[in-house]
């Protein structure tokens, strides 16, 4: 492998963050939005079939 040089390495850098298409302020925020409402749905999803799982278990070894 070539070794580069670290002012063009920097260059380079800079050059490819350039064409990096950033979120807007606003996109980010509905994004973080929808994560948080997902982790609540998925959570409660969760605690709901651990609930059920843990009746029937215990329904079926008669505790």
């Amino acid at each position: 492998m070539a070794k580069t040089n670290p002012l063009t390495f920097i260059q380079q850098v800079r050059s490819e963050v350039a064409k990096v298409t950033w979120p807007t302020r606003r996109e980010t925020a509905v994004t973080t939005v929808m994560v948080f409402i997902m982790v609540v749905i998925a959570s409660i999803f969760f605690l709901l079939a651990d609930q059920l799982m843990g009746w029937g278990i215990g329904w079926m070894l008669g505790v």
